[in-house]
C-alpha cells in the first residue's frame, strides 16, 4: 500500500472515528457509566445487574501469580534500543506525554496540594511500573519527583539509564531497576513507600492483573495515587487498536497487543475497589494517526486514563 493511500486511509478512519465517538459513544463517558451502574444498584436492591461474565473475566486474572508474560518480554527485548526514537515504534508514547504528564501532576496536586511552585512534584516518591526506556520517568523527574522506574526487560532499563545519564538534572532524581512489581513488593523497605504509582500502557501486557494491582497496593502509601492508562475492551478498540494501528498502518509493531488482555473501565474499577482503591476519575483519550497527537475525549471506547486512591485501613 503506497504512502498516499495510507494517508487517505488515516484521514478517513480518523474522521470516521470522530463522528462515531461524538454520535454513538458520547453516552459511554465515565460519568454515564457510573450513572448506569447506580441505576442498576437501585433497581436491584443493591445488587449490580451487570452480566456475570464481567466478574468471570476479572477472576480469570488471578491464575498465574506472576505478572510477567515471557512472550511480552521477548517482544520488548527486540525493541529495547528504540525507546528514544521519537519517529519510531514508540512515537505514540512520546506524544502521549502531552496528556499523561499533566494528568499525573494535576491529580497529585489536587489530592496533596501545591508544595513547590517551581517543582510541583518535589518530595513525592513515584514508582513508574513498566517504565521501558524512561519516557515517562524523565518528565516526572523534571517536575521534581523522586522517580524509580522498573521494568522486567534488562535492555530497556539499560537504555533508560544511559539516556538519563546525559542529563545532570536527572541523575539524583530518577533511578531504574530491572525487576517486576511483585519482586519489588517482596522487599520490606518498599511496603507503603511510594506516594504514587504510574502504570501507563502496561496493564494490557501483564499476565496476572489481580497480582499486579495487589502488589501496587502493597508498595503504595495509604492515600497514595495509582495512575493507569490503557485500552478499553470493545469492538472499536480491536478494529482501530489492532487491525488498523498494527496491521494496516503499522503505527505500532504487529503483535504488540492482545485484545483478550484489554479491560474496560468498569471492570478495572471493580478490581481496584476489591483491592481497597477508590477510583477518582476516568478520562477518554483519542489518538490522531495523521497529526500524531493525543487529545482528551468524552468517549472511553478506545483509550482511557484512570486515577485511583488507596484507601486507608479505617476508610
Amino acid at each position: 500500500m503506497c504512502i498516499t493511500k495510507l494517508g487517505r486511509l488515516s484521514l478517513g478512519l480518523y474522521g470516521h472515528l470522530q463522528t462515531v465517538c461524538r454520535a454513538a459513544w458520547s453516552g459511554s463517558s465515565w460519568s454515564a457509566v457510573r450513572r448506569q451502574r447506580s441505576l442498576g444498584l437501585q433497581s436491584s436492591g443493591g445488587l449490580e445487574t451487570t452480566p456475570h461474565i464481567m466478574f468471570c473475566e476479572i477472576r480469570a486474572h488471578s491464575t498465574s501469580q506472576n505478572t510477567v508474560d515471557p512472550e511480552e518480554v521477548r517482544r520488548f527485548q527486540l525493541l529495547a534500543s528504540k525507546w528514544w526514537d521519537e519517529g519510531g515504534e514508540f512515537a505514540p508514547l512520546h506524544a502521549m506525554n502531552d496528556l499523561r504528564v499533566p494528568f499525573v501532576r494535576d491529580n497529585m496536586l489536587s489530592v496533596h496540594g501545591q508544595r513547590h511552585p517551581g517543582k510541583p512534584l518535589a518530595e513525592f516518591k513515584i514508582l513508574d511500573v513498566g517504565c521501558g526506556g524512561g519516557l515517562l520517568s524523565e518528565p516526572l523527574g523534571r517536575l521534581g519527583a523522586e522517580v524509580l522506574g522498573i521494568d522486567p526487560v534488562d535492555d530497556s532499563i539499560y537504555t533508560a539509564q544511559m539516556h538519563t545519564s546525559y542529563d545532570p538534572d536527572l541523575r539524583d532524581s530518577v533511578s531504574y531497576q530491572a525487576c517486576t512489581i511483585e519482586e519489588l513488593s517482596e522487599n520490606e523497605r518498599n511496603v507503603g513507600h511510594f506516594d504514587a504509582i504510574v502504570a501507563s500502557e502496561v496493564v494490557e501486557h501483564v499476565a496476572d492483573l489481580d497480582t499486579f494491582i495487589f502488589c501496587c497496593k502493597h508498595v503504595l502509601k495509604p492515600g497514595g495515587s495509582l495512575f493507569i492508562t490503557t485500552i478499553n475492551k470493545t469492538n472499536l478498540s480491536y478494529a482501530l487498536g489492532i487491525v488498523v494501528a498494527e496491521q494496516l498502518l503499522g503505527i505500532v509493531p504487529t503483535g504488540t497487543h492482545d485484545w483478550e488482555k484489554f479491560i474496560s473501565p468498569d471492570d478495572l474499577e471493580r478490581l481496584l475497589e476489591s483491592n481497597g482503591f477508590s477510583v477518582q476519575s476516568v478520562r477518554g483519550m483519542l489518538y490522531n494517526p495523521v497529526s500524531g497527537a493525543w487529545c482528551w475525549a468524552n468517549s472511553t471506547a478506545i483509550n482511557y486514563a484512570l486515577h485511583a486512591v488507596k484507601m486507608s485501613a479505617n476508610a
